[in-house]
């Protein structure tokens, strides 16, 4: 069993080097993803409508979705970006060392800044702004603290870069 790697409209996805793929991960169209990123069982990357940018070192997680509004809002996520089991990006820029938590969801044209948290099951409405240093919780999430969180979220991405290697074939 491979991924499913799917062209569209003439588009084929395209990866960085040392890139993971489960078995059962889908990628469709336009996403370019850097090096050392990791997509977890049954994640559906669907670049169909509009684009998706990967940077290196991101792993989306066990059944997360992320996906982009028709010809309005890309899909960008930064470097070394963890997104959690199950949740959804939809059309929203997600800057460097940023934790999506399982089940949250990001909907279109959040910016989420560098080194700031989307805590589980939180719900980021259309156009949020989450700053550097902040954790966003509930729904509708809000500010619910600030900090400094670079060092656990690099810590983060690392070790998601360190599993995928248990899976090499």
């Amino acid at each position: 069993m491979k991924p499913l790697i799917k062209k569209i409209n003439g588009i084929t996805p395209k990866f960085g080097k040392d890139c993971y793929l489960s078995e059962n991960t889908t990628i469709i169209g336009d996403v370019v993803c850097g090096d050392r990123c990791s997509f977890w069982f049954n994640s559906v990357i669907r670049g169909d409508v509009h684009f998706i940018k990967i940077g290196n070192e991101v792993n989306i997680q066990d059944g997360a979705i992320v996906h982009c509004t028709y010809k309005k809002s890309p899909t960008i996520i930064g470097n070394q970006v963890t997104v959690g089991h199950n949740a959804i990006v939809h059309g929203c820029t997600i800057k460097d060392r940023v934790l999506i938590g399982m089940g949250a969801i990001v909907l279109d044209d959040c910016i989420i800044e560098s080194d700031s948290i989307v805590a589980a099951g939180a719900v980021l409405t259309m156009g949020t702004q989450v700053k550097s240093g902040e954790i966003f919780a509930g729904v509708p999430a809000k500010k619910v603290k600030e900090g400094n969180f670079k060092k656990q979220l690099l810590a983060l991405a690392n070790k998601y870069v360190e599993y995928s290697k248990w899976y090499e074939d």
